[in-house]
């Protein structure tokens, strides 16, 4: 039998609040971690891409998800956290070091990137993994990144798992092979949208909820859509799906999570829009264009 992650509703995957000259806020983060689930989210995604984990030391790793599992506890919310690496044996490690601290509800993991294993090379990473590593699984399938896109009956397989229980789904596009998952999709695999711009109607096709980057912005109206499409409100939920997707569209503008961190500063929330290398801060246009739609709400409130 599976284990319960309860994976349904919004999840949201915070930024990484830095000072200007670069270090760690930790009281920046366990404020937008107390302000995300206070505003309806689920529960917390620590140290996915939109936390800039790949440019984090081991010590900052720790240190985010102590501060996000703090939050975590004192809203009884689940905690996912990002472990990303095409070295099975390192991800196993870092699987079990989360395992031990018993906060985590879940590790999401991608598809082994740049390596580009193929489909069974992929399914053999994610039993070792399920085997050995301690905790439950959600696959991150995500090909823009990866560089590998999985079949459905691939995912299938992967859902099979005792281990797996959910995908995040960021292929790019909803199409038949996004149909055809969500039509096969069982109670114990939850499938979570994770391109921001599309999630209403992946939620309308069956989604059960979304780990949505866009969220750290408007957490409660991500967290109304998907309820709307929860109770089949799809007319309200139409209409905020649609306004949402502007604002996604504008906060993913430039790399992620630039406009978010530049947004985010220019509400007063973090201290600095500051972003490691590779990344550049994002533009002022940019910034300015998502701050407006990020203060807008159009939208007629839903029917009780």
């Amino acid at each position: 039998m599976k284990p319960e992650a309860n994976l349904t509703g919004l999840f949201v995957p915070l930024v990484t609040p830095f000072t200007d000259d670069l270090h760690l806020d930790p009281d920046a983060l366990a404020c937008l971690a107390g302000e995300a689930l206070s505003a309806g989210a689920r529960g917390l995604v620590a140290l996915g891409t939109t936390a800039e984990a790949a440019t984090l030391t081991t010590e900052e790793k720790r240190a985010v998800v102590r501060v996000c599992s703090a939050a975590c506890r004192a809203h009884g919310a689940p905690l996912v956290v990002g472990v990303g690496t095409n070295d099975t044996a390192a991800a196993i490690t870092a699987l079990r070091e989360l395992a031990e601290s018993g906060d985590v509800a879940a590790a999401l993991v991608p598809t082994p990137p740049y390596t580009r294993p193929g489909e069974a090379g992929t399914l053999a990473h994610f039993a070792a993994l399920a085997e050995h590593g301690g905790l439950p699984l959600v696959v991150y399938d995500i090909p823009y990144r990866t560089g590998q896109r999985l079949s459905t009956s691939a995912l299938n397989a992967l859902g099979g798992l005792p281990q797996v229980v959910g995908v995040k789904y960021a292929t790019g596009a909803i199409d038949a092979a996004a149909m055809e998952l969500l039509g096969a999709s069982t109670p114990d695999f939850a499938v979570l949208g994770g391109d921001d711009a599309v999630i209403s109607p992946l939620l309308a096709a069956g989604a059960c909820g979304g780990i949505l980057a866009s969220a750290n912005v408007r957490t409660a109206d991500y967290a109304e859509l998907i309820s709307l499409w929860q109770r089949d409100a799809a007319g309200p939920a139409r209409r905020l799906g649609a306004e949402l997707a502007r604002l996604s569209a504008a906060l993913f503008a430039e790399p992620n999570p630039t406009v978010i961190k530049g947004v985010l500063h220019a509400q007063g929330r973090i201290p600095s829009p500051a972003v490691r290398l590779p990344l550049l801060a994002a533009s002022a246009d940019s910034v300015r264009l998502a701050a407006d739609l990020a203060a807008a709400r159009t939208c007629q409130e839903a029917p009780a």
